[in-house]
């Protein structure tokens, strides 16, 4: 017999949103956003500030957060015939001959082993060696300090302008350590140190586990029916301090609650044991949560496995409502904007 997992269509993920709703910008202040609150066990939603989420999460909970590092991993390059090439990094293949899996757009007329140049200086810059599958090509770097001079922030495509020299600071965690993502882990963008200093006085902990954010988490799903799609794998990393922290937890019987999707995948992945592995787990409705008793998240894309993951967790019809009652009171959506809480 088929689970409803098996029986959801991508159809069924989907929210009208007025294009001037998505956040091009932060807010003012990391913790400035608003927060749409969804207890599960109660009907109805409740609507606060993200600076009052100390408040709202249980005395003594685990905060578990996703310390990886955005790379400044979008390359403009071009061809020797003048055409634009921008190249988005996915993943170090092998560091010693500094060969990556990318994103090359566009990639149709290229060839393999063609060179493209640096914007900034015309010089030979990056070498395609295949086009590879999946969207993801092989390329060679061809200097040491490429992505450093020229590397820009990869900024969604919602977001309709050029990074900016705030994006460096902004759209990055203040708590970023292990670089390696070509997004951010967005639902921690909200914390500041201030607000973590506050989730401490309530004795609420955080755990940093790791997972590097490509293609698995935000590449569109293009099937109709889920139980064709195919997350990419994605590289984590739980440290023994963060695995005896969760354990610690759930023999105490405190609720941990996950800062983000990517945060939530990792727990289920590794099921909150220390050591570090791929994952390509697609949580959608059906699913059962083993980790995770709450959830912070930004509102997602329509369609998207992350609205799904969130939709997985509190009920299809419920989150889509709460969508709707954002969309109404005019929230913010997407990387820069505003949150919600599902406790």
């Amino acid at each position: 017999m088929k689970s409803a997992a098996d029986n959801a269509l991508l159809s069924d993920f989907d929210y009208d949103l007025p294009e001037e709703l998505i956040a091009q910008h932060p807010p003012e202040r990391r913790d400035g956003g608003r927060l749409l609150v969804l207890e599960r066990q109660k009907a109805g939603l409740v609507h606060r500030q993200i600076d009052v989420l100390p408040e709202l999460l249980p005395a003594g909970c685990l905060l578990v957060v996703n310390d990886t590092r955005v790379l400044a991993a979008r390359l403009p390059l071009q061809r020797d015939s003048g055409g634009a090439v921008e190249a988005l990094l996915i993943e170090q293949l092998d560091a010693k001959q500094r060969i990556w899996s990318a994103m090359l757009k566009p990639a149709r007329r290229l060839r393999a082993g063609e060179q493209l140049l640096a914007g900034d200086t015309g010089q030979p810059a990056v070498e395609l060696l295949d086009k590879g599958q999946d969207r993801l090509a092989r390329i060679r770097l061809l200097a040491d300090d490429l992505i450093e001079r020229i590397g820009r922030m990869p900024l969604p495509p919602y977001i309709r302008r050029e990074a900016e020299d705030f994006d460096a600071e902004r759209y990055q965690t203040v708590y970023a350590r292990h670089q390696g993502s070509v997004a951010a882990p967005t639902a921690g963008l909200h914390l500041s140190p201030e607000l973590i200093a506050r989730l401490a006085e309530r004795r609420i902990e955080l755990a940093r586990i790791t997972l590097h954010v490509g293609p698995g988490t935000f590449l569109p799903v293009r099937v109709e029916r889920l139980e064709a799609h195919r997350m990419h794998q994605e590289h984590y990393l739980v440290s023994e301090r963060a695995a005896e922290q969760i354990a610690s937890a759930r023999r105490d019987g405190r609720p941990v609650i996950a800062v983000g999707t990517t945060s939530t995948r990792t727990l289920e992945a590794s099921q909150g044991r220390a050591g570090s592995g791929q994952t390509d787990l697609f949580i959608r409705p059906g699913y059962r949560f083993g980790q995770i008793d709450g959830l912070l998240t930004n509102f997602h894309l329509p369609r998207s496995t992350l609205l799904m993951l969130v939709c997985a967790l509190a009920g299809r019809e419920r989150v889509l409502e709460a969508y709707r009652e954002a969309v109404k009171q005019r929230y913010r959506f997407f990387s820069y904007g505003d949150a919600m809480l599902i406790i």
